[in-house]
């Protein structure tokens, strides 16, 4: 879908001449001046329709009436906020609410009545809310689809530079959700690698990007065990952003999984738990399009980004349950099964994270079903025994409206990870699967704070909700945007 013109207009919502007028209320609240100028206009249909459908302002409910030229607008919403501390997302549902409102009715030009200081929000959710993943689908000739070619965002607090930051972030979250939608077929370790360098043409990025014979050489043998069943070359990708006044030791580093496709391995995955596996890779996505948000807003802070991508695939030399392998820091790792692949890959690219010795390290990987299951698909887990490191992200997360639950690092479950036969094993017992991981994660961080986030739940969405779409959600990349902007 083309993406339409971001405006903004000082002018009072019975002014806008356009298609669809949204006016939003949060919840219990009485009608603002806005809603009562255009009631006013309409007769009082407005709070008429409102009151006959029990509209209270609650999150997703929509009262829609053709003005029938009463206005200037055609067609005018009046959409439910929800509470009034749930911003930014209540703003971007807003906005998204609004835009699809007006591809529903066919109407191209949209105008969005904004609260005090929700300019951007409501920018943002327009754009990640009308994103729309229609890359292999036929286009039908005799019947377009609808599309809006301008938003106008009414208010007098709204300026050019937040609509340009919001087109920059959205942008970046979409190009995270392109390329988890893609089929593993497109998005294989390469794609990654061209779009590590395409970002990386920025004069002050420094783009490194190795495959197989260099893993074997550097030692990474996690990463390269994984990638090793097959056809298609693993990648392992750093792109180093070091704006000019920037010093080594003040960079973060975000180092993100990047599985294109996990079959499982020799231990393979059930058909019905396959499909999605296109999508493994949500931690380099998010890293990968955070990057891009980062180098695009032009932050005044060094940031590594770190990605090992590659396929787990069951091919005739693929790594065994059994064998045990070398990781880059020299400690021995005893497969005991091959879809626990993604913390090997990690294994090599945080002991490679550590070694640039950072101010500070967090991966990002959708790393295990348990996390899903402990914390249900909204929350991602998080990870660490560094506290200012997790009051840095959870503030980060309360800018960017994405959810985090924090979870235990209890060595005392970490036990279960002991291994006859080597230094640790790859899988622990059958309970808290999600803290076993992390716990094996933390294997090969010594030098540098860390903080994990297992993203299983949050990266993927079963249907819309608000500016969510289904799909990869690009979750993630507006929390570590929003952490290097605090420290900017």
């Amino acid at each position: 879908m083309r993406q339409p013109k971001l405006s903004h207009a000082s002018i009072s919502g019975t002014d806008f001449s356009g298609g669809l007028l949204a006016i939003g209320r949060f919840a219990d609240d009485a009608p603002g001046a806005a809603e009562q100028a255009v009631d006013k206009a309409l007769n009082g249909a407005l709070t008429a329709a409102a009151e006959r459908q029990r509209f209270a302002g609650k999150p997703g409910q929509v009262v829609a009436l053709d003005t029938l030229g009463q206005i200037k607008a055609s067609r005018i919403v009046l959409v439910g906020l929800g509470k009034a501390d749930d911003a930014p997302v209540a703003f971007r549902d807003f906005a998204t609410t609004a835009a699809q409102q007006a591809l529903s009715a066919r109407l191209d030009t949209v105008g969005v009545v904004a609260p005090a200081g929700a300019g951007q929000a409501l920018a943002e959710g327009a754009l990640m809310g009308l994103y729309d993943f229609d890359t292999f689908k036929k286009k039908d000739a005799d019947e377009p689809a609808p599309e809006i070619a301008e938003i106008t965002f009414i208010g007098d607090d709204i300026t050019d530079a937040q609509l340009a930051t919001a087109e920059k972030l959205a942008g970046a979250v979409n190009l995270a959700r392109d390329l988890m939608n893609e089929p593993a077929h497109v998005c294989t370790p390469e794609r990654l690698a061209e779009v590590a360098r395409t970002i990386g043409e920025h004069p002050h990025c420094e783009v490194t990007i190795f495959g197989r014979e260099e893993l074997k050489a550097r030692g990474m043998g996690g990463f390269e065990a994984v990638s090793r069943g097959a056809t298609r070359e693993p990648r392992f990708i750093h792109v180093a952003y070091t704006p000019p006044g920037t010093k080594a030791e003040d960079a973060i580093a975000f180092v993100g999984k990047g599985v294109t496709f996990d079959s499982g391995g020799l231990s393979l995955k059930p058909t019905k738990s396959m499909t999605e596996m296109h999508m493994d890779m949500g931690g380099a996505a998010a890293v990968l399009g955070a990057l891009k948000a980062i180098v695009d807003t032009e932050q005044p802070v060094a940031v590594h980004a770190i990605v090992g991508a590659c396929e787990n695939m069951p091919g005739a030399d693929a790594y065994r349950p059994s064998d045990i392998l070398t990781i880059s820091n020299g400690k021995t790792v005893e497969v005991l099964n091959t879809d626990a692949e993604g913390r090997l890959v990690l294994s090599d690219c945080l002991h490679y994270a550590d070694k640039l010795k950072p101010r500070a390290i967090i991966d990002l990987a959708t790393l295990t079903g348990a996390c899903l299951v402990a914390l249900g698909p909204y929350y991602a887990g998080l990870f660490s025994d560094d506290e200012g490191l997790v009051e840095e992200v959870n503030s980060a997360a309360q800018t960017s409206g994405e959810l985090f639950w924090r979870l235990p690092l209890d060595r005392k479950v970490g036990k279960s990870l002991k291994s006859k036969r080597a230094d640790v094993s790859n899988l622990g017992g059958p309970w808290g699967g999600s803290i076993t991981a992390a716990l094996f994660l933390s294997e090969f961080v010594e030098d540098s704070p860390w903080l994990h986030l297992d993203i299983a739940g949050p990266s993927m969405a079963d249907k819309d909700d608000g500016y969510i779409r289904a799909g990869g959600t690009g979750f993630g990349v507006l929390t570590l945007h929003a952490l290097v902007a605090a420290k900017a």
